[in-house]
């Protein structure tokens, strides 16, 4: 019988496939990298890009932060000046009421009393003088009591006067300063 080798085809054919084999691995393995450095670029991008992103929010969060710090200084002057305004109105507002006190302590002057110092202090005047006698000093804190302007006269102290006559007294009293209801002021 005749000898028929059938390797060789059969070693060709695997010879083939194993080219085949790792052909499509090297292929593979090189798909592989590609699509790995492709993804790898791509985060890259996307990471640059997000880092871009944040750089421009941090440098708007700082110039917000300018802003804000600077509305704040604003707002603190503005309560600065609203103070001084206020201030300056109330000023304004008191400067007819010390006129209207001192009117008030030349019409409550009964005769035979004269005042030697006037000084005041917040709604409070301290007042020294001299009176002809007890009885003056009396009808001066009555008056005193008396006016829309002042109230709660308040004697300090009295003493005689020898070197003004028998009768004549030192005396120091304070009183406060109230100011009338604005319905009676438009009554007047």
């Amino acid at each position: 019988m005749a000898n028929i080798n059938l390797l060789p085809w059969r070693e060709e054919l695997r010879a083939e496939r194993q080219r085949t084999f790792y052909s499509s691995l090297g292929l593979s393995a090189a798909l592989a990298v590609l699509l790995l450095v492709v993804s790898d670029r791509a985060l890259d991008m996307q990471i640059d890009s997000q880092n871009a992103r944040n750089r421009f929010l941090a440098e708007n969060i700082e110039s917000v932060d300018a802003k804000v710090a600077e509305i704040r200084d604003l707002r603190s002057q503005r309560q600065l000046l609203l103070a001084r305004m206020r201030v300056i109105q109330e000023l304004q507002g008191n400067r007819p009421i010390i006129v209207r006190v001192l009117d008030e302590l030349v019409r409550t002057l009964p005769d035979g009393v004269f005042y030697s110092s006037l000084s005041a202090s917040g709604s409070t005047v301290l007042i020294e003088g001299t009176a002809e006698s007890n009885n003056r000093v009396s009808s001066l804190m009555r008056r005193l009591d008396a006016s829309d302007w002042l109230a709660n006269p308040s004697l300090d102290r009295v003493a005689a006067a020898d070197e003004l006559g028998e009768s004549a007294m030192s005396f120091s009293l304070s009183v406060r300063i109230r100011l009338p209801n604005a319905a009676e002021e438009m009554e007047r």
